[in-house]
């Protein structure tokens, strides 16, 4: 694979998909000088949705609103800022078709996984899914392509419909929290119960702004048995 691989990139050389001129190296398509202007996401952030906070704190740090709605998953951590090199990926990826990035993307979502979980916990990973009409029209669902990788990755089972949006719902773009809340309200539907009774489900999604949708997709899950619900994003929006 490794010979093929050298064949089409002395063919068809590749270039960075952000800059468009040096060649990948740090990832599959993203160059060292694209690389290095990738945000990620560090401390200190809420001990339970992952969301940064500035200044210093010496404490596990809980956040106001996760300490006054107490979320259904029981960890949420993203691994970069939604913004440079990574949200032009994510957009190339959601609105372009490029899933040839898929892997990069997803290398990203393992070292959040490798941090801050115990993969051998880990009974399946899933994804938040698209209402079937916006999945037809993409072709493909952005966080199902990423939680696939990561389970070929950590060699953790891939639950492809253990989740359904059954009702469509509008962009959660430009909502206050509380509107994102109420908008993807009721939204999901879980399949499968005897399966799902105790088990710990890995999340994924692409995107992390509020958290509203992808608490939505844990509480559903919970309601369907589950023991606990974890949840890694590749970036994490800007409220």
């Amino acid at each position: 694979m490794g010979l093929i691989a050298d064949t089409f990139d002395l063919l068809y050389p590749r270039s960075c998909e952000v800059c468009g001129k040096n060649r990948p190296e740090a990832l599959s398509y993203l160059c060292w000088e694209c690389h290095a202007d990738i945000m990620p996401v560090q401390p200190p952030y809420c001990s339970l949705c992952g969301d940064p906070v500035s200044g210093r704190i010496d404490y596990s740090y809980i956040c106001h609103f996760c300490s006054s709605t107490k979320p259904d998953f029981s960890l949420a951590r993203s691994a970069v800022h939604y913004e440079g090199p990574v949200a032009e990926m994510l957009k190339a990826l959601k609105y372009r078709g490029a899933i040839w990035l898929v892997p990069d993307l997803a290398s990203l979502l393992y070292s959040l996984v490798i941090q801050h979980l115990d993969v051998d916990k880990i009974d399946a990973i899933t994804f938040v899914p698209l209402y079937h009409s916006r999945c037809r029209e993409r072709e493909y669902n952005q966080a199902a392509l990423l939680a696939r990788q990561l389970a070929r990755i950590t060699g953790r089972p891939y639950m492809n419909r253990i989740l359904i949006r059954h009702r469509k719902t509008p962009t959660q773009t430009n909502l206050t929290a509380a509107q994102r809340i109420s908008n993807v309200k009721g939204s999901f539907k879980y399949r499968n119960k005897s399966w799902l009774e105790g088990r710990r489900i890995l999340l994924v999604d692409d995107v992390m702004t509020t958290g509203a949708t992808v608490n939505e997709c844990a509480k559903t899950l919970k309601k369907g048995g589950v023991q606990c619900v974890y949840v890694v994003a590749v970036a994490r929006g800007i409220k």
